[in-house]
């Protein structure tokens, strides 16, 4: 008799990418059909995206009420709701690994994605979209950057984008920064290397697309909190986007070059024992847990595994190896703070929470909600809309702390998703509070320039 559900944490199987059967359709959709069942039997997922709502008004509507009244074509309707935020896997779902039913809702959506993008059903504006090393090459260009910028802030320029690369013209879009986060980083001070027992005494800083084409600041703001606390850095000679625009299209061949790109060079630096950090929670994702469950196998990548860690992950276990400086001069205020989804699925806990109540005369409110964002769904003329209702339960839950008083700073360690909450802030007339990433948090509460 089955269980009702897991006792167990989940686990995950291995993603079988490079099996021909991956990409069998047929067996794909049966695969579908058993996991929708029990969906639709379960229920307990409406909540946290637009696939199980999309999925459920399906079998609702049918001529039998059951998944089987369902068309096949339809399920593409689900596959196309889900964003890969893996919440459904680690936070709800009763039936995931180790219970008998197997049930892998996220990768199972993987391989959907991965046989629609095989057939040449991705536009061609969505793969370009999620092709951030190509808009990060013209960051730090003078003129370049500037005319971009214009003309993507512009409404006319934003009608045009919406038609042809169908962003939609009302979503919040990054500036290209004038000066890439790489090549303005300050050099580490000499400082000595301070092994701790949880902890390497050095950092290497992958810099991610985003923190180096478009808000250096965040970049900057770590380099300037390792510093205080005396930790030797270096940032990684070279890297690659992490891949993960190009797994959530499902373009795996993609991921593959990515991988092949970052992480011998990786490898390189969690060899000479160092701490790798990732200031963008989907990038330390990808080398925590998508890349090592595409190659179980490869030692490298479970090396690269091992030696990456979240900012604040690797800040918290500093504090209990006693070697984080704890005096905080500056006093933050109220402060509103999401806690985003690739954050959570790593199973580190609340460390940017626990960081920040550490900073006296400064209260927290800490959300545990998607904000919507997603990475390009939010940004999609097809989803934009969507991915503000779906934020609407957090925007409302940020815009007031427990006592009732307005926060003076709203933040996400995700920096699109804290831009998508300041805009929901605004569409919702909610107030105007300051968003600062909680890096920049730390930084302004230990009193550096």
């Amino acid at each position: 008799m089955a269980r009702e559900g897991n006792l167990e944490a989940p686990t995950r199987h291995p993603l079988d990418w490079k099996n021909p059967d991956f990409y069998n359709e047929e067996s794909t959709f049966k695969e579908l059909e058993r996991i929708f069942d029990i969906c639709h039997g379960c229920r307990r997922c409406v909540s946290l995206c637009g696939s199980f709502p999309t999925l459920f008004d399906l079998v609702d509507e049918s001529a039998t009420g059951e998944v089987d009244g369902v068309a096949k074509q339809d399920y593409w309707k689900v596959v196309d709701q889900c964003y890969m935020c893996d919440l459904c896997y680690m936070t709800k779902c009763p039936y995931t690994p180790p219970h008998e039913w197997n049930l892998d809702f996220p990768h199972t959506m993987l391989r959907a994605k991965a046989i629609k993008f095989k057939k040449g059903e991705v536009k061609t504006s969505e793969k370009l979209l999620a092709s951030t090393d190509l808009h990060g090459s013209f960051a730090g260009i003078p003129i370049v950057v500037q005319i971009a910028n214009a003309v993507t802030h512009t409404q006319a320029a934003r009608s045009v984008m919406e038609s042809v690369a169908g962003v939609d013209k009302n979503a919040w879009l990054p500036s290209l920064a004038t000066r890439k986060f790489r090549s303005g980083a300050a050099d580490s001070q000499p400082y000595a290397v301070k092994n701790g027992d949880k902890t390497p005494g050095k950092v290497a800083i992958y810099s991610t697309c985003y923190v180096n084409y478009n808000e250096p600041g965040i970049g900057h703001d770590l380099l300037k909190i390792l510093d205080h606390n005396e930790i030797p850095y270096v940032l990684v000679s070279k890297e690659k986007c992490c891949g993960m625009p190009k797994l959530e299209l499902g373009d795996l061949d993609s991921v593959n070059s990515s991988k092949e790109a970052n992480i011998p060079v990786l490898h390189k630096y969690a060899q000479e024992g160092y701490a790798i950090l990732s200031a963008v929670p989907s990038c330390t994702l990808m080398f925590k847990q998508e890349i090592p469950l595409m190659y179980p196998e490869d030692k490298a990548v479970q090396a690269v595994k091992e030696a990456m860690w979240d900012p604040f992950e690797y800040l918290m276990a500093r504090k209990r190896d006693g070697l984080l400086k704890t005096e905080f001069p500056q006093k933050l205020g109220n402060v509103s703070y999401q806690i985003p989804c690739h954050g959570r699925v790593q199973n580190i806990g609340k460390k940017t929470e626990e960081m920040l109540k550490m900073i006296p005369d400064t209260t927290i409110n800490t959300i545990e909600r998607c904000s919507g964002h997603a990475g390009t769904f939010g940004v999609k003329k097809a989803t934009h809309q969507q991915a503000m209702k779906i934020g609407k339960p957090v925007f409302k839950a940020m815009a007031s702390m427990k006592d009732g008083t307005k926060p003076d700073y709203i933040s996400s360690d995700c920096p699109l998703g804290g831009h998508h909450i300041a805009q929901g802030f605004e569409v919702n007339g909610l107030g105007a509070p300051e968003l600062q990433h909680p890096l920049s948090l730390v930084r302004m509460a230990y009193g550096l320039k």
